[in-house]
Formats: C-alpha cells, structure tokens, sequence
C-alpha cells in the first residue's frame, strides 16, 4: 500500500477538524474572516496610500475593513480612488459569505442543542430523587401516588429513564397524572439497561430506585438485565424495588439484583387479592385503601413509653391511630396474641391519616360493655367456587385457594382456553373440574347453574390484549349480573381487569370487587419505595398463613342499630384475638371511591353499625 500524499494528509486532518461540530466550523470561519482582513488591508497599505493614511494608518483600516467584512452594506458610502473602492468591494464580497456561513452555522448549532435537550439526554443534578426506570402503564399510579405523598415537601423531584421520546413520555403524564403540584417530573431518554444511560439519573444522590416491568413479550428479562446494569455500574446506588411478572424468575431476579433490592412478585400478590376478595366481598377496596396515599397508611413507629404494654391495651394507645401490629428484631408480627408484651426495642404498626397524627391519647378509653357482643363465628364449611375464563395466573390462583378453602371444597374452571387448569396438582383441599364454556354467551352462563356456587371469580384472557380482554370482562359481568336480579340467586362475584379507566364501568356490574392487577403492584410500589419495611407488613396481609384482612357481620361484635365508640368495637374483637380496623357501611357500598369502607376512625366517634354492616378485622381463618 501506497504512503500517503500531503494532499491527502490534509484533507484527512481538515475532515476530522470539520467533524468536531459547531465549535470547529466558527473556528475555521474566523480563520478565513482573519485572512481576509489581513490581505485586504496589506493590499489597501500598498495600492492606495492617500486612503490609508486617510484612515490613519494600519490600525484605521484594519478597522474598516472589519467593518466591510462584518457589514457589507457599508461598502455603499466609500469614496476615494478605484483599487480602494474595490479593495473594499471584495472585503464585502468576502464578509457576505462569511456572515450568512456564520448564521447557517449557529442555526444549525442551535438546532442540533435544542434536539439534544428535548431528547433528554443531559445529566441530572437533583438529590434525594426518586427514580424510575422503564415504562409502562405502571408509571401513572406510582407518580400519582408519589405526588400525593410528597404533597407537602417542597423540592420534590421524580426522574423518569425510559427509552421513548422525552416528550412524548411528558404529555402522557399530563394526561394520565395532571398537576403534580409541588412535585418537579423530570424525564429522560435512555436505555435502562445501559450503564452509561444510567449515569444520567445521578443514582449515587438518588433516595430509591423503582425498576418497572415494561409491556410486551418477556417483560421479566428486561427486568433482570436492568438489576445487572445497575450491579455493574461504578459508584453506589439506593435502595431499589422492583416488579417480577413471572414467579419462576424470582431467583434469577434476586441473583442479579444482589441484597440492596426488593422484588415484589406481581402473579402472586396479585393472585391472592383475588382470592382473598372472593372469599370475604370487600377486601380488596380495604387492600387499595391501604396501598394508596389518598387515606389510612401503614407507618411503623418506635414508641418507648408503650414499653411494658401487652398488646391488647396498646390496641387504645393512640387517639387518631389504630395499632395492628408489632415489628421486632426484623419480624413483622400482625395481631399478635393480647398479653404479647411491647417491648423498648420494638416498632409499633399502626394505620393514620398522616404520621403526625400517631400521638398517644391522654388516656385509654373505656368500652361500652352493655354494647359488645360475643356471637361466635360459624365454622366454615366444603364451599362451591367457580372460576370463569382462564390466564397465566390461573394455576396460582388455584393453589392459593387450597390454602384457605376447608377440606371437600369444589372448585370448577369454565372456560374454553386451551390451558384451563392443567398443571395444577398436589392440592389438599379442593376438587377442581374443568368445563368448556363460552364466558360471554348467556345460555352457556345459565348452563352452568350459578344458583350451586358460593363465589364466583372472573379472570382477564391472556389470549387477548388487554382492552379486548376488559370488554369481555365487562359483558360476563353484565351477563351475570342481570342472572342474579332474574333468578334471584346471590353469590360474590370477583372480576380481575388491566385498565384502571374500565373500573368506573365495572361499577356498572355491582361486581363485589374489581381487582386491577397492574394499578395494585404499582401502588405496592410506590408504598416500598417510600417505606422498604412496608414489604413483610403486606406480605403478612396477603399470605393464607398468620392474620389477614376480614369484614365480618358488625352483629358479631356489637348490639345491632346502637351507638358505640370505635374504641367498644376495637375491644369486641379483641376478646375475641382479632384487631379491628374499620368497618364498612352496606348502604354505602355503591359509593365512589371507598364503597363503604372506613379506615382508622377515631376512637371516640360514635357510629351504628346495622344489618348488613361489617367490621373489618386482622384475624386467623
């Protein structure tokens, strides 16, 4: 090969100087601008000296030829003999390409910054943010929710990484979350997954991590490799949370993500809200109460002055609180035993509007006693459940189902997917039959005879996309509805959706409760990100194991119809080894958003709880 001319060595030096951007083009036009004044005024010293010493020397013509150079429209007003006038025409001449290749340039220059910002490709400089990292329908509650925590802390700032255009990731927020009040949105244009992307949400300031499971085919790779990425990248990171869709790719999540992240499992908490909703109507509206940042949350509180209490006079402790539970040495304990006593060490859980309303009360209050009731629960029984259409969960949701159904209960599948309950076995307690069944058509409906059925729970199909699969849920649901109100039969009905925005037709249905899988993992989310401890108290909630969340007849507690303090029906459960929390009026079930529920209400308030009322409790099977 042939050694390289000084042509070419040129060339390939003024290519790479050239390719250095804006910077390098202004830097060649003031080159070229120099040159041109040099010769321009050497020439009029040596052509036209009555000119020159006119314009007093070298100094005076450098200045105009500048002049000329920079404003051609000057060269109209120059006098004098003709090399001058000409020498002057070409400064103008030359400063005409000059100015409008300087113009071009800086537009271009401009254009190409402005490009970069909208993209968002800048680094972050914020501290103490919270991060998120990936898209998906996921973001708006967990923004919406954050927004509403950090209502009253100025200087908030959420980042978002997604790899989508930056404004277009903007305009769906304003759409979806609207004024985010003292909150500042800040998005960017990046692969999660990079490192080098990573880099621009300055994680190392950052006060926690959200990675989100993107929508589309394998969302839990994507996961994993983003937990890789950010194992590998140089410096620290913060806590981080993140959302498994597929159970059996829990240990490869834990295994990339190392011990600084938390995995909530989307299938499983999902799954056994379902099932916990069909066996006790209302559970779920009490779970979204709790998760979400609107009413009662979960704090965990160290109180030494309670240091001593058992666990059922602790139950009085707090006027505007209501106590739930211990967390001790890293175990959550929710509706420990009476005579458990509290101890320095431990963290009170309670449920409150705001953690500035936790104060202990004056003193305890007294129960009404001619009030409390002491009715026992019914045994439960073999019960009938029948599940209607079928997805990836469905063989979760059966097994959680064993768990809380008593021996010699049937559970029948109808549906006409392909996969309708294979590969569930090892039950304990349940039967379960599969029949083919066309879940939106009438007559297959009434074929079935609901009339046999104590619950009734309908599932999204996976083998649509998820608003074809809501509108399918949304007719067996109206099928089932008006067979209730025709036949006259009563069962509770259970129907899981996608789309938050379908729930207000779902109320349509009086469904008992409507579970929106997504809208739960993403106030989940959002509730760890705040509080990483929060994890095991939830957990507990949805586990068959241990405590969970029943309404249960109010008659069971307290005299029907009469007036009692909160604190009365606190003691009622408690004889009783149950925790109350709240409770819920049947003659507001209907109504938007709390169908009845309430949550933490003071002690002292007086309410008559009637046929058809519920107490919600924390308590064994």
């Amino acid at each position: 090969m042939s050694r390289p001319t000084r042509r070419e060595r040129v060339r390939y030096w003024f290519d790479n100087t050239m390719s250095r951007g804006t910077v390098a083009l202004i830097g060649w036009l003031a080159a070229i601008s120099a040159a041109l004044i040099a010769v321009v005024t050497g020439l009029v010293l040596w052509l036209t000296p009555v000119e020159a010493a006119q314009h007093h020397g070298v100094a005076g013509v450098l200045w105009a030829t500048l002049m000329r150079t920079l404003s051609p429209g000057k060269v109209a007003s120059d006098t004098g003999s003709a090399p001058f006038v000409a020498l002057m025409f070409v400064a103008s001449l030359g400063g005409l390409f000059i100015v409008s290749a300087l113009v071009g340039v800086l537009a271009n220059g401009l254009k190409e910054r402005f490009e970069q910002l909208r993209k968002g490709r800048s680094r972050i400089i914020e501290r103490g943010h919270t991060v998120i990292l990936g898209w998906s329908d996921q973001v708006f509650t967990i923004v919406r929710e954050l927004v509403q925590a950090h209502a009253s802390q100025r200087g908030s700032v959420i980042a978002i990484l997604a790899d989508l255009d930056k404004v277009a990731m903007e305009d769906a927020l304003r759409t979806h979350v609207g004024d985010t009040g003292a909150t500042k949105v800040v998005c960017r244009t990046g692969r999660p997954v990079e490192p080098a992307d990573l880099d621009l949400m300055n994680l190392d300031s950052a006060r926690s991590v959200v990675v989100l499971s993107p929508q589309g085919d394998d969302p839990d790779a994507h996961v994993i490799k983003t937990l890789l990425a950010l194992d590998k990248r140089a410096g620290d990171h913060p806590p981080v949370v993140a959302a498994i869709a597929d159970t059996a790719n829990m240990a490869a999540a834990r295994l990339a993500g190392g011990p600084d992240v938390h995995l909530v499992d989307s299938d499983d908490t999902a799954s056994r809200l379902i099932v916990q909703s069909s066996r006790q109507s209302g559970t779920s509206v009490v779970c979204m109460d709790l998760l979400d940042f609107a009413g009662g949350e979960i704090y965990l509180r160290s109180d030494p002055d309670l240091a001593g209490t058992p666990y059922g006079r602790a139950l009085h402790a707090y006027q505007a609180a209501t106590v739930i539970g211990l967390r001790r040495g890293g175990r959550t304990m929710l509706n420990p035993p009476a005579d458990t006593v509290v101890e320095a060490e431990d963290e009170i859980i309670v449920i409150a509007q705001d953690d500035s309303m936790i104060r202990l009360a004056d003193g305890m209050p007294k129960a009404q006693e001619d009030a409390i009731v002491m009715t026992p629960h019914p045994v439960p029984g073999p019960e009938r459940t029948l599940v209607l259409n079928w997805n990836g969960r469905g063989r979760q949701i059966v097994r959680c189902l064993d768990g809380y159904a008593a021996p010699g209960s049937i559970l029948d599948v109808a549906s006409d997917h392909p996969d309708a309950a294979t590969g569930v076995d090892g039950l304990v307690n349940l039967t379960v039959n599969v029949k083919d069944c066309e879940t939106t058509d009438r007559y297959a409906l009434e074929s079935l005879g609901l009339g046999v059925y104590q619950h009734v729970i309908v599932l999204s199909d996976d083998r649509y996309e998820a608003g074809h699969a809501d509108t399918r849920t949304l007719m067996t649901l109206l099928q089932l509805r008006d067979m209730q109100t025709s036949l006259g039969e009563r069962y509770s009905i259970v129907s899981e959706m996608h789309d938050e925005n379908n729930r207000a037709l779902a109320e349509v249905t009086r469904a008992d409760d409507i579970v929106i899988s997504d809208t739960v993992i993403g106030l989940l989310l959002a509730q760890l990100t705040e509080n990483r401890h929060l994890a095991d108290v939830f957990g507990y909630l949805f586990d068959s194991r241990g405590s969970e969340i029943y309404p249960r007849p109010a008659e069971r507690y307290v005299r029907s119809g009469a007036p009692v303090s909160f604190a009365t029906v606190i003691e009622s459960a408690a004889r009783r080894g149950e925790t109350a929390i709240g409770y819920r009026l049947a003659d507001r079930v209907g109504e938007a958003p709390h169908f009845g529920v309430v949550l933490n209400p003071d002690k002292s308030r007086l309410v008559r709880l009637g046929p058809g009322d519920s107490v919600i409790v924390l308590a064994e099977h």
